[in-house]
């Protein structure tokens, strides 16, 4: 718990001040609880992330050993102190919010994210009003990013103000909704938690250049929503440097957020016009039951979808967006990883419609070792690019998370017997023809 709290609150008692969403809680200490889909990390040190680091340069060497076109997949929370997670979290979520209510003042609340567009004079006489910023100030910020130049701000122009690898500590003044007062978007960091960017930022690179010269895609997953934001942004930045000529890093969405869709569109919106290619992997979730109790107890708003096929619904829409970018420009990618029958159905369906073949590469599927075989071999023999998902690990550790992941796929035990039967099928086949080694 306390790697989430940071010097100064621990200092000064400003954690009242922090959004519900992103404070530390007694009660979820341990972000292992009720965690079905996901192995979870917990920080000890910097050196222990440094560990982390050379574990998966280990993955990523043993990925290129094994197979042409490999993945090797990452976790954040092992190559960064939780804490700066949540806390730059916080403030991207501020500052997109911050926007949004700018945007509402002009008469634009409701619009879809990539319809939002601020007209930079209403925008600037808005920021003067609040005591923010003067005028002539806040040309700068457009002058200095050569934003604005259309007379409009989106949320992309918005975002790339606040830039990850400036110090976070820069003196920044927003509005409370609640309060009408102006307060700091970020409370102050201490030096060693300014460093904490550099270094994780610094392991991303070293993975993300392993993964280049060894051929090795790099999956970040996704992980809880108080520290996704900042997650994605991560990756964002690598993606950034590293998929100029091809999707190298490949970023998660979580289609049970209800913000999916959303994060979705702008990250591939911001890729078309900086030029570099879209790599995502896109599931479910794997930390609902977790983050609905979590919501329900510190009292914010869920930001879970209603219901599963909500869910499903969402994972489709994201998709079909995805699969509508391959065919227009070939500069996405996507792997569907998904142990939904009628997800991997829907996405051939699609593939077909919009003349997208397995021999390009541009979509590929995965499914857990040991876990909807009837799904992976079909897919195999029909020339489609398919993975599968490798756990790791210690015996102790790797079977929970195995009996997690067993419980979470409603319908697995059905599953488990439509496949057993498959097989007898097939053995009974071969021994009708003759062909049973064959």
């Amino acid at each position: 718990l306390s790697s989430r709290t940071s010097a100064a609150e621990k200092e000064m008692g400003g954690a009242e001040q922090r959004e519900k969403q992103y404070r530390a809680h007694q009660g979820f200490g341990d972000h292992h609880g009720r965690v079905t889909g996901a192995h979870t990390y917990f920080y000890a040190d910097e050196a222990k992330c440094d560990q982390h680091m050379e574990t998966f340069l280990h993955c990523i060497d043993a990925s290129s050993g094994s197979s042409e076109d490999g993945f090797s997949a990452i976790k954040l929370t092992a190559l960064a102190r939780p804490q700066f997670l949540v806390r730059f979290s916080e403030v991207l979520v501020k500052w997109r919010r911050f926007f949004h209510q700018m945007a509402a003042e002009q008469g634009q609340a409701g619009w879809a994210v990539l319809d939002t567009k601020l007209e930079v004079e209403k925008l600037q006489e808005a920021l003067a009003n609040l005591g923010i910023v003067s005028k002539a100030e806040s040309q700068q910020w457009f002058m200095g990013e050569n934003l604005g130049t259309s007379g409009t701000v989106d949320l992309l122009d918005w975002n790339s103000l606040f830039n990850s690898r400036t110090k976070l500590s820069r003196p920044l003044l927003i509005p409370n909704r609640k309060t009408g007062q102006l307060e700091s978007l970020l409370s102050r960091f201490s030096e060693e938690e300014e460093l904490q960017m550099k270094r994780v930022l610094q392991r991303m690179d070293v993975l993300a250049k392993r993964a280049m010269e060894k051929g090795v895609r790099l999956m970040v997953d996704a992980e809880q929503s108080y520290f996704q934001p900042a997650i994605s942004r991560l990756t964002v930045e690598t993606q950034r440097r590293f998929n100029r000529s091809q999707p190298i890093i490949y970023n998660t969405y979580q289609c049970y957020l209800k913000e999916a869709y959303n994060n979705v569109t702008g990250d591939m919106e911001l890729s078309r016009r900086e030029g570099w290619h879209f790599g995502t992997k896109l599931v479910r979730g794997a930390y609902m039951e977790q983050e609905r109790e979590r919501a329900a107890q510190m009292g914010y708003e869920d930001p879970i979808n209603p219901n599963y096929e909500k869910t499903n619904e969402m994972y489709h829409r994201c998709l079909d967006y995805i699969l509508e970018e391959i065919k227009h420009t070939r500069k996405a990618s996507v792997m569907v990883a998904s142990h939904n029958e009628d997800t991997v159905k829907f996405t051939l369906r699609r593939m077909m419609e919009l003349g997208i073949h397995p021999s390009d590469k541009k979509v590929c599927f995965g499914q857990l070792l040991g876990m909807c075989d009837q799904i992976t071999f079909p897919l195999g023999q029909a020339g489609f690019p398919v993975y599968k998902y490798v756990p790791y690990g210690p015996v102790n550790e790797v079977l929970p998370y195995l009996s997690r992941r067993a419980q979470e796929n409603r319908g697995f035990m059905q599953r488990a017997n439509r496949e057993r039967d498959l097989l007898w099928k097939e053995v009974k086949r071969r021994l009708l023809t003759g062909n049973l080694f064959s």
